[in-house]
């Protein structure tokens, strides 16, 4: 078997070779500026417009309603420094969870330094949000509320619509980071009652550098653009369009519409092969609700066996513990820590993530190599 055996898709996904096929052609002689007025031009506009088509198909969007990011980060912070700076009616008030990701929290975090209110709500020790707390959470001054739809370390999907629809109740807008969802669930904005959404294509088998940003048009929210020169996209995000990324997350979005219901049903399968064994070894956690939870996803936490010098026993396997966006950070997992995980338990868990390569022989490795490993270590450590 060739290792490192790729467990780690909520970091990254490969990209499809179909996407690769349809990006090509845009890197090579098809190189029109989409916004130029010639025939060059109006060939990469058109792409772009399939492309929209495609992105808006699996969510249940129209195409005038994507607007094109260089990633999930970006298009997080468009959504929650967009609709309040483009507030007028005073409310500066933001209701969050403590689980979201640190594009979501920090961007919050930098709108209390200038002055804005915010409420990080805890989570169940299922990694779920009451609806009744978040419900108690918001207040008059209450502008957005942002929840992911599945998280990125444990996979929990939140209960969106409701949560949507108490927000909506209340005239408080609602933004979803949706960049673990597509492929993996249905989405349809208009059921979930969203009003921004981010998406993004290097986690479903698309280019890294560009993303999405849904901005309901009916009614039209408003946001303030956060890169300005040139006007582009009606002058909600200048700067030159990138053809070729923007073909590529419409082809990968096209595929996860027509693949990902079969695809989660083979890895579910895989994923509960991998969670029987390993949840089987006395010690080990499963973290987060498998009755709310994509398929693809499994995060436990392992007594007695250190966190970092665990991973560093299983070299052989590409797992995390917790978001790459965070490896930076040399503490535990603030997801793990606020299902009430202990910092132990916390600093010793892993995600580890299955996606469109994953074989039922790289999950027979994996399995042993990991049971392998906590014996040793707890060996090392305790005799």
């Amino acid at each position: 078997m060739k290792t490192p055996v790729y467990l780690d898709y909520a970091a990254t996904t490969p990209v499809d070779p179909r996407v690769v096929e349809a990006m090509l052609p845009w890197l090579g002689g098809r190189f029109g500026n989409p916004a130029s007025s010639h025939a060059f031009g109006r060939d990469a506009e058109l792409a772009v417009v399939a492309a929209a088509r495609q992105v808006a198909g699996l969510i249940g969007a129209t195409p005038d309603e994507i607007v094109w990011t260089s990633g999930a980060t970006e298009a997080n912070n468009l959504a929650i420094f967009g609709a309040a700076r483009a507030a007028r009616d005073g409310r500066k008030h933001l209701v969050t969870l403590v689980t979201e990701h640190r594009a979501v929290l920090d961007p919050i975090a930098q709108l209390v330094r200038e002055g804005f209110g915010a409420t990080v709500l805890d989570v169940k020790a299922d990694g779920l949000v009451d609806p009744a707390v978040f419900r108690a959470a918001l207040r008059p001054d209450t502008l957005l509320a942002s929840v992911m739809l599945v998280n990125n370390e444990i996979g929990v999907i939140q209960p969106i619509s409701e949560l949507a629809a108490i927000a909506r109740e209340r005239g408080v807008l609602f933004h979803c980071d949706a960049a673990q969802a597509p492929g993996k669930l249905p989405i349809d904005v208009r059921a979930l009652g969203i009003d921004l959404m981010t998406l993004t294509a290097h986690k479903t088998y698309g280019p890294k550098g560009i993303g999405v940003l849904y901005v309901r048009s009916k009614p039209r929210v408003p946001i303030a653009a956060q890169i300005v020169g040139g006007g582009q996209q009606h002058g909600r995000r200048s700067g030159t369009l990138p053809v070729h990324q923007i073909v590529g997350i419409g082809e990968a979005f096209r595929i996860a519409g027509e693949e990902g219901a079969a695809e989660a049903a083979r890895v579910r399968a895989l994923r509960d092969t991998l969670r029987d064994r390993l949840c089987g070894i006395p010690g080990v956690h499963a973290n987060g609700s498998f009755e709310h939870r994509i398929a693809h996803n499994l995060n436990i936490s392992v007594e007695r066996a250190g966190g970092e010098a665990l991973i560093a026993a299983l070299s052989d396997l590409a797992i995390s513990t917790g978001s790459a966006c965070s490896a930076a950070h040399a503490e535990p997992s603030h997801v793990i820590r606020a299902l009430g995980r202990s910092v132990e338990l916390a600093d010793a868990s892993l995600r580890i993530t299955l996606g469109r390569w994953t074989t039922r022989e790289d999950v027979e490795f994996a399995s042993g190599r990991i049971a392998e490993a906590i014996a040793r270590r707890r060996q090392d450590l305790y005799q």
